[in-house]
């Protein structure tokens, strides 16, 4: 038998269904177990808590497929948690057959595979691979979502270097059909995006902010904005779509605001409202503060700046200059959408960073609404770690 017994009264986090298991609460393990093999966890007492992949290596050293089940996690299971999925996407508007849609299928953790992400793009699937447990049933995995979709091709973009704590190598190729090198078009929410599954940021794109952008639509008319760290420039295209009066696009990659601009004719925006600029955002934002530039609507989409616990103070430090700095800039009623991406940064802490900012840019601001993950990224009540997203939108007197 290949098993795992915890430490007397590390059981708790199990009996309430977290799914991690952390080295310091193993007390044995037995059966010399491969890397992602399934093991039986054990309490102290003796009491079966559930089927977990184990990761030799890993300070998460197993993560949770059951609780209190024995049925084997084989490719029966994988079909039934896929099918679970679709079924729960389907109910909350994502249907798999409609070709031209992007959203996420599979949030890891939160839909029952930890360490996988299966994002869909038009007819194109592109899956992360970040733990032992899904990498050691990576084929069935992606045989069953061939065969439950019907896509004309998945792209595995195992290339993250979380995966080398796993003890696993990086990894990057089509595994299923065919993935062609050009970009794959999309549809969100009316808007037309051209996303990179091969090359882009995660998967290919950020779909969390979905919702987030059209919002931005919404308030944006009449508006002068600046979109930081703007990427391919969603923000921003839902911003001159909403008939912003301009929109200033600053992201550090020269290769990103190319894509950018193409958006803009690829939907018939007005160009001539738009201006994308290559820049340090930090660095931008401090020139604008030197000029006394204002904006009626400012978004701060930064990317994770927090990888781990050592790095909390230095980015909360980031998190609060740069919004330090557009609180300046902000007009007189003024919007400010900021966000982070940094799971370790935690919704009380983020909301005191930011009125910390506001104190010391000398600004009264109120929070008028509050973002997170859309329908498609859930969140799994007894994972609290996977409420990676938050945002809060801003308006200063």
């Amino acid at each position: 038998m290949k098993a795992i017994t915890l430490h007397a009264g590390k059981e708790k986090s199990a009996l309430r269904y977290h799914p991690w298991i952390f080295s310091g609460a193993i007390e044995k393990v037995m059966g010399e177990p491969e890397c992602g093999e399934t093991v039986d966890v054990y309490a102290y007492s003796g009491e079966f808590l559930g089927l977990a992949a184990f990761s030799p290596t890993s300070q998460i050293r197993g993560r949770f497929w059951s609780f209190k089940d024995k049925a084997p996690i084989n490719r029966a299971f994988f079909s039934n948690v896929l099918d679970k999925a679709i079924a729960n996407r389907k109910s909350r508007g994502f249907d798999v057959a409609d070709k031209a849609s992007a959203f996420r299928l599979i949030n890891a953790e939160n839909d029952g595979i930890p360490g996988c992400i299966i994002d869909k793009y038009a007819d194109l699937y592109s899956i992360e691979i970040l733990s032992a447990g899904a990498e050691f049933f990576r084929k069935d995995i992606f045989e069953l979502l061939a065969e439950k979709t019907g896509c004309r091709g998945i792209l595995e973009r195992s290339d993250s270097d979380i995966r080398l704590k796993e003890g696993l190598e990086k990894r990057k190729g089509i595994v299923f059909g065919e993935v062609p090198t050009e970009p794959v078009e999309i549809l969100e929410n009316g808007m037309r995006f051209k996303i990179d599954v091969w090359n882009g940021h995660k998967t290919g794109y950020y779909l969390d902010q979905r919702d987030a952008r059209k919002r931005i639509e919404e308030l944006a008319e009449n508006r002068r904005v600046l979109n930081c760290f703007c990427y391919t420039g969603g923000f921003g295209l839902f911003a001159l779509r909403g008939g912003a009066s301009s929109v200033i696009q600053v992201d550090v990659s020269s290769d990103a605001l190319k894509i950018a601009e193409d958006l803009v004719t690829l939907n018939n925006l007005d160009a001539s409202k738009v201006i994308h600029t290559e820049a340090d955002v930090f660095v931008y934002l401090r020139k604008c503060r030197d000029r006394a530039e204002q904006f009626d609507f400012i978004v701060l989409d930064p990317p994770k700046f927090i990888e781990s616990k050592d790095h909390l103070n230095k980015g909360a430090r980031g998190y609060k200059d740069i919004n330090l700095l557009a609180m300046k800039l902000l007009a007189p009623g003024g919007m400010l959408a900021t966000f982070s991406c940094s799971g370790l940064m935690e919704i009380g802490l983020f909301q005191k960073i930011i009125a910390d900012a506001a104190s010391d840019a000398h600004r009264s601001v109120q929070i008028i609404e509050r973002f997170g993950q859309p329908a498609d990224h859930p969140l799994n009540t007894a994972f609290p770690e996977g409420q990676y997203l938050k945002g809060l939108l801003l308006q200063a007197e």
